[in-house]
């Protein structure tokens, strides 16, 4: 059966940040992830994870910025990443030590690590080196650590420019590295957008190990995973007939409200899945 995560920077957004954890408890999520946590104190987060009971199990280093306020506002200053990014290393660093610190703190296995874009044209070669050198040291120093860093493959739609798009080339990077403290995460609302053809790229990806952690929303509206063109009840019974036991986080946004719309979820978790004879037969 699928573990999921509540992604508190898309859901219960009509609630203060800090108080989104408790939502997330009473709705039964076990686990939470978000986009960036430098705008709070650690301490305080970790206390909210102890009281009630919930894992941390995801949140990304910071898109940009030197110090830790330039951390919390980079996000939206426009700042998507700078793994790839030449000339900027200094800063990647810096966002991976402090987001190190917070992983620390909140007992974190996974920490992504975002790639950021460069302009439509642009020779690929010197952000490529660039990437697979910072990857290399990010791994390295997570693994010291007991952590893991990640990378996703993120649609261009969304996100105009974005130096990794596509599954293939994700693994490709990790060839390149050659570190087990580096994995991939793999949305597959980003999946689909960029590539299509889901379920075989489950097939293809996630028996190798390689892929750490999951996302799920629906498409195109990135609402819930029972809205849209993903038939989710296949792919649930798909991912577990693969043998994946990792989180899948929720990085959805509400029609409607968060708990309002969480039938998708009680339905999976209760095994109401068409097909299930057919995917594990094919799996």
């Amino acid at each position: 059966m699928p573990q999921f995560a509540a992604n508190l920077s898309l859901m219960y957004t009509e609630l203060p940040f800090l108080e989104r954890f408790a939502a997330a408890a009473r709705d039964g999520f076990a686990a939470v992830e978000y986009l960036f946590p430098y705008a709070c104190d650690a301490r305080e987060l970790a206390a909210r994870l102890r009281d009630l009971g919930l894992r941390q199990v995801l949140f990304n280093a910071p898109p940009g910025g030197g110090d830790r306020a330039a951390m919390a506002s980079a996000w939206d200053a426009g700042e998507r990443g700078t793994a790839a990014l030449p000339g900027r290393e200094a800063e990647f660093r810096a966002g991976v030590r402090e987001a190190l610190r917070y992983a620390e703190a909140l007992d974190c296995p996974h920490i992504h690590l975002m790639a950021g874009c460069i302009p439509e044209g642009a020779d690929r070669a010197a952000p490529q080196a660039c990437y697979v050198e910072n990857l290399r040291w990010a791994a390295h120093a997570a693994g010291a650590q007991g952590r893991l860093v990640l990378i996703e493959p993120i649609n261009l739609r969304d996100m105009p420019g974005y130096f990794l798009h596509r599954q293939a080339q994700a693994h490709a990077l990790l060839d390149a590295v050659q570190s087990p403290h580096l994995k991939v995460q793999m949305d597959l609302y980003h999946c689909q957008i960029a590539e299509g053809d889901v379920a075989t790229r489950l097939r293809r990806y996630l028996p190798t190990g390689r892929v750490a952690h999951l996302q799920i929303a629906g498409v195109p509206e990135r609402q819930e995973p029972d809205r849209g063109e993903l038939h989710y009840p296949y792919l649930f019974e798909l991912i577990d007939a693969l043998g994946y036991t990792g989180w899948i986080g929720c990085e959805y946004r509400p029609a409607a409200g968060t708990t309002q719309g969480l039938g998708w979820r009680d339905r999976a978790r209760q095994g109401q899945t068409p097909g299930a004879t057919s995917v594990r037969e094919t799996a």
